[in-house]
């Protein structure tokens, strides 16, 4: 005889707990119901029915389970195996559940390092960041520049250079046919077949200049020196020898003689006293300076293409209206006067600039809308410098933004911006959570331009995006401070944009304290890192060729140390992602103890995370 105990516990195996359905819930009410109603008859009644309620329970039960199992098809949009393969049988109700706690990877006979490297990937990326710095690169090698002594075509995940082991550099920038890095002692290096053919590891150019900063065009570098002068040079090697060699001065007094190589001086004529050009931006034709003052120039960075979609933000500026002398002479761009700039991004034919109000201005080619601003086919090019219009953004919000950073690169913009959350009419003044919410800042990130092949980061594939979107997976993130007690937002500390393809770094907590004196449970951890974008030739390192339009983690650099070191504390391979480390003072590999940190930067098909100074 079938009992309500009986029936409750058939209808609750029926679907699991957690996921019945509004049918299949009705169904189990049902029956309980009609088991109460079972229960109260009497006992001769019962007997005299008992195999009539026996096909009655068996049917009831037959009823409960198919309708549970339709609702569990509806839920699993219709793919039935998959939910009955995932999940195990189910078990009673009253059965016990047995916790199995995954053992201690420390071991008595490790050290106290050992056990750190064990329990912690991350620890063990920052540590051999310090111990062994250099160059890890990926993505396009037609160039011969991600893998310098390789005629692979790509390189499909991280892989060292080995000329760089054990080097700090000061910056590194790529396209895919040569790429150019400064040394610790601020000399340019520079390989790749679009430097010499020849040529199979980096080859020192440009001496004694003690550069600080790079940024390159189609076919020359410019290099910015400590002293605030632009270096311009050729990529090409055969022109370096063939070009006009400047006359340099010697340590000898009084002796004076030619440059090794060839190169020009950029320098802007009007400076003022003690005002200096302190950093740099470029596209495929354009270069900005930006001096001590705030001022911006603009300059022809290429030799084969005068800039001419107002890259340069100079109005009615071409080759034919040029003035006198050099074609690559400064130009400064007064529209921006008054405005005290901080920073500055390019990408291929257009321009961005922040001022320290946190507005940005947009000016060159917006065929894609990477300008921010309303696309139109007959003029698809904006020459001077426009305010854009970033209240927009949070219209109706009750926010007010204020953009921290920007960055450029192919024909996308991005924005980094600190949303203050202001008092609105609507909200309720005796309402605590409104009290705690008033002055709160939240980070978003947004990105316009070309969204084809991911670029946008924000899950779609758009051919024009003139109105900046929000990134969802870099925005509106917060986290626990232990040291204030606070929740803080996860702001980015920097965005590296290549020609498709872009790289995050976010600013969250970062610990890189773990010494002898501390705990062996007591771990570094570093800062997390996602790309997204273009991935046709393997430039976002994730080892296959899929483009992505959602910001994702990628492997650790070195998996195979990695793979090593998982086997060594579990006996079977872990999957963990790479964690970029921050700047700290840490002791390298070669005893010395300085200042250093891990950087990306994404070039035209091309990337490389190396060790800064």
């Amino acid at each position: 005889m079938a009992s309500k105990q009986a029936l409750s516990r058939a209808a609750t195996k029926a679907v699991p707990a957690g996921k019945r359905s509004s049918s299949s819930r009705a169904s189990f009410l049902a029956q309980q119901a009609y088991a109460s109603r079972i229960a109260n008859i009497s006992y001769q009644a019962r007997a005299h029915r008992k195999q009539q309620q026996l096909y009655r329970s068996i049917f009831a039960v037959a009823v409960a389970g198919g309708l549970a199992t339709a609702s569990q098809f509806y839920i699993n949009d219709g793919n039935f195996f998959r939910q009955t393969q995932a999940e195990a049988p189910a078990k009673e109700e009253e059965d016990d559940h047995e916790l199995i706690f995954e053992e201690s990877r420390k071991k008595a006979s490790n050290s106290k390092e050992e056990n750190r490297d064990m329990i912690s990937s991350q620890h063990h990326q920052v540590k051999r960041s310090w111990a062994a710095p250099g160059v890890y690169a990926w993505g396009s090698n037609t160039g011969r520049v991600v893998a310098p002594d390789s005629t692979e075509n790509v390189i499909k995940t991280p892989r060292r250079i080995p000329f760089f082991d054990g080097k700090l550099l000061r910056d590194v920038k790529l396209d895919r046919n040569f790429g150019a890095a400064i040394d610790e002692q601020g000399n340019l290096l520079q390989w790749g077949l679009g430097y010499a053919p020849d040529i199979r590891e980096p080859v020192a150019t440009l001496k004694g200049k003690n550069l600080i900063a790079l940024t390159i065009s189609k076919d020359r570098i410019l290099g910015l020196g400590g002293n605030g002068k632009v270096y311009s040079i050729p990529v090409s090697a055969e022109e370096q020898q063939e070009g006009i060699k400047p006359s340099e001065s010697s340590w000898i007094p009084f002796w004076h003689g030619s440059s090794k190589i060839s190169y020009r001086t950029i320098s802007p004529k009007d400076l003022g006293y003690s005002e200096k050009i302190t950093s740099i931006a470029g596209g495929l034709e354009h270069a900005l300076m930006l001096t001590s003052k705030g001022r911006v120039f603009s300059t022809a960075s290429a030799s084969d293409n005068f800039p001419s979609r107002g890259q340069l933000g100079i109005p009615g500026l071409t080759w034919i209206t040029r003035p006198e002398g050099a074609y690559d002479q400064p130009h400064e761009i007064t529209t921006l006067r008054g405005f005290q700039v901080l920073k500055l991004a390019c990408g291929d034919y257009h321009s961005l600039a922040l001022d320290k109000d946190g507005r940005v201005f947009a000016w060159g080619d917006n065929s894609s809308g990477q300008l921010g601003f309303d696309y139109s086919p007959e003029a698809s090019i904006v020459d001077v410098p426009s305010l854009l219009p970033t209240q927009r953004l949070y219209s109706g919000c009750s926010q007010q933004p204020c953009i921290t950073h920007i960055a450029a690169g192919g024909t996308n913009s991005y924005l980094t911006v600190d949303a203050t959350r202001l008092a609105s009419p609507k909200d309720d003044p005796t309402d605590p959570r409104v009290k705690l919410s008033i002055g709160r800042i939240t980070a978003d990130t947004f990105a316009f331009g070309s969204g084809i092949m991911g670029n946008l980061g924000n899950s779609r594939w758009t051919h024009v995006q003139n109105t900046p979107t929000k990134i969802p997976t870099l925005s509106g993130l917060f986290e626990y401070d232990e040291k204030t007690n606070e929740t803080v937002p996860i702001r980015l500390q920097n965005l590296s944009v290549g020609a498709t393809h872009a790289a995050a770094v976010m600013k969250n907590i970062t610990y890189t304290s773990a010494s002898d004196k501390t705990s062996d449970d007591d771990t570094n951890w570093g800062a997390d890192i996602v790309f997204w974008g273009g991935n046709e030739h393997y430039q976002l390192g994730t080892g296959k060729r899929n483009n992505v339009s959602t910001p994702i983690y990628i492997q650790p650099l070195d998996m195979e140390a990695e793979v090593k070191r998982a086997k060594k504390s579990s006996g079977g391979k872990e999957e963990h992602r790479f964690h970029i480390t921050p700047r700290t003072t840490a002791k390298l590999g070669d005893g010395r103890k300085i200042s250093v940190e891990q950087r990306v930067e994404c070039g035209r098909n091309v990337t490389a995370v190396y060790s800064g100074t």
